[in-house]
């Protein structure tokens, strides 16, 4: 159902997304359904393709690390697949390679297959076989079955990444993106695919219940709300962006049908062109309107019975595959395999390897294009690129020192456009601008220059002497990286340019470090036998060049400096050694690559940094960091990481002592509690963990009762004189009184006293009722609370100003235990639109500032805002002591959440002033994101539910409050789409819900 607008209100907009706020909102998303995947559906299977089984082993060390550190649901099957043999098949079949491994891990597991065929010999076979199937297709048909009803995310990720060498070792897919890495000071450092995955969990959504298969490339962050695509059931789809002429010649172009389509964005595939030129494009009509191409991205979606028989071919595909390997051919996805859904290219396709079975398994069905206007694409194919995004326009993005130590600014000279990510950099150490250092360990007297790339390198000292440090100097635009060798205790370092291309010949545009192959070898005296064979018949060029020789390790860094051009050293001392030592090429590296000691390094180089954070943490600072989360990262370390969090236990004690006014307990407690943990004494963690709840209670008192026995109450002085001539008789000092206090909530009281000891002798009757339900999340606790407070102050002459109720009302929640907001009563005595703000103290301070509302703000809000009670009961509690708990932890992403609500507090203020509804909308949604970051549990699949179907009619949702159920605000697009949404949800008998009416209350007379 769509509001009357119609395209109007659904249009898609044609500029490029903000990177920023589509990155925000895909990682929002991408810990909401790890953490509650009932709610928000997650992928049930996550493949990534290898070049090899020992890479493979790599990125199966890389899935356990996403899923350890929450990018990767608990429940989702995380494998890599690796090219059979390390022989490479081409991106087509390792998609079928990769759905045939997924269906025998299955297998494997015992999963996707029935009762009667589990108990299965040990070739697989099952004992009870339907009639006319042979024993093996049986069970070939219900993993069939199986699969094609799961959602699988698969992402290409065996290349050999020869365009940025430094990453060959790690994957290119794994390479650091420190984009929002502020975010979580304390936690991992993201990687490009960490910001995969989270747009691809928006892709999720777009598929529904319907099972499918959604493909993706290792080397490219798609930058786009993925939940907005539109994917025809039982068929595929390729997504498209429109790009410039120029761009389009060298990439794949995709012909769309100019045949009337249901969505504008939405069209059948008539062509595919690899590479064409201008005259192609115009033959094939591939030109838009605008004078752009359609770009295929390689994003790639197959639903329904598409992704049935192409999972039918997969579990198949051996005999396919042998073919692939003994001819030693190639079967590409974008070129081969998705041709098959397109007709024009069927008999292009069957002059093809395998492109007959192609065609008669997969050729009956289509394939669709959807324009994603919106995307922006980032390419991470060279070194440059990577350089180009952490410095272009993602730059206000980018966390540029994460999880690492530096010296101070007086002992070294570190710019401050460098991105340092979990490096260890010791004084004396020169880092010039906009270059990236990524797990490091660098010693003095080294010098690395601007736009320069360094990973992996760990620098020993040459002696003990720190008044004559090894020295070494990287140029600008250099990339320097160290590489564990399998099958022995050595390491080889390696080097190039920024911008050579090592797949560049000898005799065409090759370079060394930036320099033509034949100046490289002139200047070093050296000849091509020297680095390539002369009985090949490969192209000369870096990636086969025999240059990185394996020796001592400062022998090897002599040895870069003089092959760089840089060395003072005679030639003729430095090219003997070099030609004496055992040479690798880039290539032969890529298949001797120790990736188990690899693993092993990181994890203990990024433990050890860990604990030096920690322990300074605890030792220098006021544990304002998340010891919890470090001391995970510790406890990676293969030896000693449990003893390292014992030792900080040891240190609280000290800690407690040399803080104690300025640390808060809860804050003590919570230390010693994370620390016992992390030692695995848990049942001494819980029993501290009721200290740290009474701490919190003492704290919280602190703040709203500070010397409130003086204010509970003002009486008159006349009431005293009064109290010295009663008789003594109740009955004398009695004098009914009925007190009517409205608010929000309307309160009666009947009956009264003129002092405190009759006020506790005699009692009083107190009748309240409300005009909205319990638990609505509108703050009618405090306010309830409010009136009641504001009506005894009235029957006993007390100070009933609102700053003094509002002071009360938080002695009174705190009492009560109603977990109720430092701010809820303000609402409610506070007449019209208010800004609020709280300062941390004791005693805690609130500051009401009234905005004035024009008459024209008041309208379009009456017109356009929906206050709808969800029928579910919420308790504040229930919500706020899970946030507490992760705050107390220090929870970055909590803090930072908390941060940024009070920063949308002020927007929204703005956006109000300006009568900007609409910009208010989008405060609006961003702030109901922010809360289920806070708690996932705020929300439930009902209101899921409900504001899936009021989307299209609204620019703003959220619930009211902490959330977990009671009234939500609907912002609607314009009176007609509120008017509409109204009638809906009036007539839907699958909401049980209320629309209420309301009024802003601007009568300042309570």
């Amino acid at each position: 159902m769509e509001p009357a607008g119609g395209k109007a209100a659904r249009g898609r907009s044609r500029q490029k997304a903000d990177l920023a706020a589509v990155l925000r909102r895909s990682w929002y998303h991408l810990r909401l359904s790890v953490r509650h995947p009932a709610r928000v559906p997650t992928w049930d299977a996550i493949v990534l393709t290898a070049a090899s089984p020992e890479q493979a082993r790599l990125y199966e060390w890389q899935l356990a690390r996403a899923k350890r550190m929450g990018r990767i649901a608990a429940s989702t099957v995380a494998i890599a697949v690796p090219d059979p043999d390390g022989q490479r098949i081409g991106s087509g079949a390792a998609t079928l390679n990769a759905i045939r491994a997924l269906a025998e891990h299955y297998h494997k597991l015992g999963i996707g297959i029935a009762p009667e065929v589990e108990a299965t010999n040990d070739n697989g076979i099952g004992s009870t076989v339907p009639l006319g199937r042979s024993e093996q297709e049986y069970p070939r048909l219900q993993m069939v079955d199986f699969i094609s009803k799961k959602h699988i995310l698969l992402l290409h990720a065996g290349g050999d990444s020869k365009r940025v060498p430094w990453a060959n070792p790690m994957g290119k897919v794994f390479l650091p993106l420190p984009y929002l890495a502020d975010d979580d000071p304390d936690g991992p450092v993201p990687l490009l695919f960490d910001h995969i995955l989270a747009i691809a969990s928006c892709a999720r959504q777009a598929f529904k219940d319907q099972g499918g298969l959604f493909t993706m490339t290792g080397d490219v962050l798609p930058c786009f709300d993925a939940s907005t695509m539109v994917l025809p059931e039982d068929s595929s789809s390729i997504i498209t962006v429109p790009i410039t002429l120029d761009i389009a010649s060298n990439h794949g172009v995709i012909v769309a049908s100019k045949s009337h389509a249901k969505d504008e964005a939405v069209h059948l595939v008539d062509n595919l062109l690899q590479k064409p030129s201008v005259e192609e494009l115009v033959n094939h009509e591939a030109i838009l309107d605008d004078g752009r191409s359609l770009l295929d991205t390689g994003l790639i979606a197959v639903r329904g019975k598409a992704w049935r028989e192409l999972v039918m071919l997969a579990c198949s595909c051996q005999p396919m595959i042998l073919e692939l390997l003994k001819s030693k051919k190639e079967l590409s996805l974008y070129e081969d395999l998705v041709a098959a859904w397109v007709p024009a290219k069927h008999d292009w396709l069957q002059q093809r390897p395998l492109g007959k079975e192609l065609v008669s398994r997969l050729g009956k069905n289509r394939m669709f294009s959807y324009c994603a206007y919106e995307l922006s694409f980032l390419h991470f194919g060279t070194s440059g690129e990577v350089l180009d995004h952490l410095s272009g326009v993602g730059s206000g993005l980018v966390g540029r020192r994460h999880l690492c130590s530096i010296p101070a600014t007086t002992v070294s000279d570190i710019a401050a456009s460098a991105v340092v990510l979990l490096s260890k950099i010791e004084p004396g150490v020169s880092i010039g601008e906009d270059s990236l250092l990524y797990g490091n360990s660098i010693s003095s007297g080294i010098q690395i220059g601007s736009q320069c790339i360094v990973v992996g390198m760990n620098m020993p000292r040459e002696n003990d002497e720190p008044s004559e440090p090894f020295r070494f100097m990287l140029p600008d635009r250099h990339c320097l990286w160290e590489v564990p060798l399998v099958g022995c205790t050595d390491s080889v370092i390696a080097y190039c340019g920024l911008h050579d291309n090592p797949k560049n010949s000898l005799s065409g545009s090759g370079t060394f470090c930036g320099k033509p192959w034949k100046r490289v070898l002139h200047d070093l005296g050296i000849g091509e036998g020297d680095l390539w064979s002369t009985t090949g018949k490969q192209d000369k060029c870096l990636w086969n060049a025999r240059l990185f020789p394996v020796l001592s390790y400062f022998e090897m860094l002599n040895l870069a400096t003089w092959l760089m051009g840089l060395s003072d050293r005679r030639t003729e001392f430095l090219l003997p050694l070099w030609r004496g030592s055992r040479r690798l090429s880039l290539e032969e590296l890529h298949r001797s690559i120790d990736f188990s000691k690899m693993c092993m390094g990181s994890s203990d180089h990024q433990a050890h940094l860990a604990a030096g954070i920690a322990k300074a943490c605890i030792e220098y600072g006021l544990v304002g960091r998340d010891l919890s989360q470090l001391c995970g990262e510790i406890l990676q370390m293969e030896v000693s990481g449990a003893e390292i969090c014992k030792s900080f236990l040891g240190m609280c004690p000290r800690l407690q002592e040399q803080n104690s006014r300025i640390l808060p307990k809860s804050r003590q407690y919570q230390v010693q509690m994370d620390l016992l943990r992390a030692c695995g004494d848990e049942a001494t963690a819980q029993d501290l963990e009721h200290k740290v709840w009474d701490a919190v209670a003492k704290e919280t008192a602190s703040a709203v009762r500070y010397d409130f026995q003086e204010n509970l109450m003002e009486y008159p002085q006349k009431s005293a004189s009064l109290n010295n001539h009663l008789s003594g008789s109740l009955d004398e000092t009695f004098h009914p009184k009925s007190i009517k206090v409205e608010l929000p909530v309307r309160v009666d009281f009947v009956g009264g006293v003129l002092n405190q000891k009759v006020l506790s002798s005699m009692g009083f009757q107190i009748r309240t009722w409300a005009n909205v339900p319990r638990g609505s999340g509108l703050g009618t606790s405090s306010i309830l609370a409010a009136a009641i407070v504001k009506g005894l102050l009235q029957i006993t002459d007390g100070d009933e100003s609102n700053e003094n109720v509002a002071r009360l009302v938080l002695v009174l929640e705190q009492i009560m235990g109603t977990g109720g907001g430092w701010q809820d009563q303000i609402g409610g005595l506070y007449p019209g639109i208010k800004f609020t703000t709280s300062f941390p103290g004791v005693p805690l301070q609130l500051q009401v500032v009234p905005l004035l509302a024009s008459a024209q703000l008041i309208s379009e809000l009456q017109q356009r805002l929906l206050v709808v009670f969800t029928g579910q009961v919420r308790l504040a509690h229930q919500v706020l002591q899970k946030v507490v708990a992760r705050y107390l932890r220090r929870d970055n992403l909590l803090v930072s959440s908390i941060k940024r609500l009070t920063e949308l507090a002020k927007t929204g203020r703005e956006a109000l002033m300006n009568c900007d509804i609409d910009k208010l909308g989008e405060i609006m949604m961003e702030a109901w994101r922010l809360h289920q970051e806070l708690d996932p549990y705020c929300s439930n699949e009902f209101v899921d539910s409900l504001f899936t179907l009021a989307d299209p009619y609204c620019c703003g949702y959220k619930l009211v409050g902490a959330g977990g159920g009671g009234f939500a605000l609907l912002l609607a697009r314009d009176e007609a789409c509120a008017r509409e949404l109204r009638e809906i949800l009036q007539s839907d008998s699958k909401f049980d819900v209320k629309v209420y009416n309301w009024e802003i209350f601007l009568d300042s007379k309570l």
